[in-house]
Parts: structure tokens; sequence; C-alpha cells
């Protein structure tokens, strides 16, 4: 029980992140970039934003913090070398390029994937992975970060999936933390958790990869208490897969995709997409029930 309860308690703390002084290679990587960057948990991390779209789910039109933004962190390992992680969200157009521009300059693209159905216009994740000095890697990655946003599409006329319409209100946020058991962050008018796995100890050239580095489980709310929507990705064991898909079915939150994000990870790390529409409480229990899941022993027929 004792265990439990650290578990759930760090999983409530994990998301504060109190910023340090910014070491001057990273600022000056950020300068080099064009883009603004923080530095907390020994993390380095800027982010892709991608504001240059008018994003819609299900014909609901949503803000770019509720989950179209990509992000890249870099934080240090052994030789004096970083290692960086990102996450790019890319138009079926840039895809190709981007991935020719990071493999042609040293890096890994360990996944592709959609984070949503019923999306217009589609957006696939792209994953990457690599070592350098940060200057380095900076230089490297500016030719596929150059590729992105440069022509952003009209939306489309289709029809998509599922029940439309706008959502509309304000979320008490105070409640959803008593249910959540944690504390999230306001971005304009969405609410979100980043939770890490402080459980599980990876590393990567002796680089700790922690949530700012993408070992986290988050969940985005937008609308207001009687109609809201969520979408997330929850960080999972190989034993907690198909526990998780059961939490969110239960509450009518559906699953829409299952992968990983980093290749060659011990242990492996499942990372699973979601998506739900109703009163904001209940989704809120839905991602908690999730969350419950997560740092229990697997029973029979779920070893890792």
């Amino acid at each position: 029980m004792r265990t439990a309860v650290a578990f759930i308690l760090a999983l409530s703390l994990c998301g504060f992140a109190h910023s340090q002084e910014m070491p001057k290679e990273y600022s000056d990587a950020a300068t080099y970039l064009g883009r603004k960057g923080d530095y907390k948990a020994s993390v380095f991390r800027i982010g892709i934003p991608r504001s240059d779209l008018h994003v819609r789910v299900q014909d609901i039109s949503l803000p770019t913090a509720f989950g179209f933004a990509g992000w890249i962190a870099m934080t240090k390992g052994s030789g004096g070398h970083d290692v960086v992680m990102g996450d790019l969200p890319l138009l079926e157009s840039e895809v190709n390029p981007v991935m020719s521009a990071l493999l042609d300059n040293g890096f890994e693209v360990s996944a592709l994937h959609n984070h949503f159905f019923y999306i217009d216009p589609p957006l696939y994740f792209m994953h990457i992975h690599g070592h350098g000095t940060a200057m380095d890697i900076a230089h490297r990655l500016k030719p596929a970060l150059d590729l992105i946003g440069k022509n952003a599409p009209m939306n489309s006329e289709r029809v998509l999936g599922g029940p439309q319409g706008v959502v509309a209100g304000a979320l008490d946020t105070g409640a959803l933390d008593k249910v959540v058991g944690a504390t999230g962050d306001k971005m304009g008018d969405v609410y979100k958790y980043t939770i890490g796995r402080s459980d599980l100890h990876l590393t990567d050239m002796g680089a700790v990869i922690n949530a700012r580095m993408g070992l986290n489980t988050w969940a985005a709310f937008f609308g207001g208490d009687s109609d809201a929507v969520v979408a997330g990705d929850v960080a999972m064991l190989a034993g907690e897969v198909n526990g998780v898909q059961k939490a969110l079915r239960t509450h009518v939150i559906e699953i829409v995709a299952i992968h990983q994000h980093m290749i060659g990870t011990k242990p492996q790390i499942i990372f699973l997409h979601y998506w739900g529409r109703g009163k904001a409480a209940d989704l809120a229990s839905g991602f908690k029930a999730a969350l419950n899941v997560l740092g229990k022993k697997p029973g029979r027929g779920m070893g890792y």
C-alpha cells in the first residue's frame, strides 16, 4: 500500500520542474535555430508549434496547445555529448522531405504515426533520436526544421467522423485536479496534465530519459464541464497495455494509436494515443483509470 501511495505521489509531482539557469551552449543553439527554449530538470527543450495550421477534429476547431505542437529536447550524456529526442508534427507533404533531411544529417527516425482520427488537415508525428554537441545538433537539425510550415494547406470540405460541432464553456480545473490527483497547466483555453514515469529508469549514453525527454503520459482538456474533449498519450510497459486499453474503453474513450516512440530502450516503452468527448469529469475519470494501471506489477500472462 505504501509503495502504491508513493508512486501516485510521484506521479502527481513529476509535472513540476523548476527552471534552471540555461547553459550558454543551449541558448546559442536556440538562437541559431531561431526558436525559444527553456531549461528544466537538466533538459533543454524547444517547442515546434503548428500555429500555422487551423486544425479540426470531428469538425471542432482546436487550439495548437491541444496537441498540435512538437518539441526537441537535449540532455547531457557521457563523453560531453548530448542526447537529443523529439516529436515533429507534419503534414503529409512534409513527411518524406523532413525524414530525408534528418537521415541525411545523421539522425535516427524512430517512429512515424498518427495521434488523431477525424482530423483535418491530416497530421503525422515523427520521433527523432541522435547524439552530438548542442551546436552540432542544432546545425544538423535546422535543414529539417526549416521545411516545416512553409505551405499551410486550406482545410478540406470533407465530413469528419463521429459527433460534430463546437464545444463551449469553461472548465472547472480544480474539480479535474481532484479527479486526476494531480495539478495541470493552463495553456490558453487548454488544460493539460503531463505526468512522468518516475518508477522507471531509462538512460541513453548515460543521459537520464525523463518526462521532459518524452517519457511521460499526458492529457489535454478543452471545452466546458458539460461538453469537453480530451486527447493524450500514455507511456506504458508491455504488461500495462491491455489494462490501459480496458480502462479507457470502459469510459468510452477512443484508442487511436498504439506504437513505440523510442527504439531499443530497456525496458521497452509503448505509447497509446486516445481521444474522447463528453462531460469533463467523466473524461478525467477515464484518464485517472488509465493512470491507476501504471506502476503495478503485471498479473499472470502479462510479463514484461
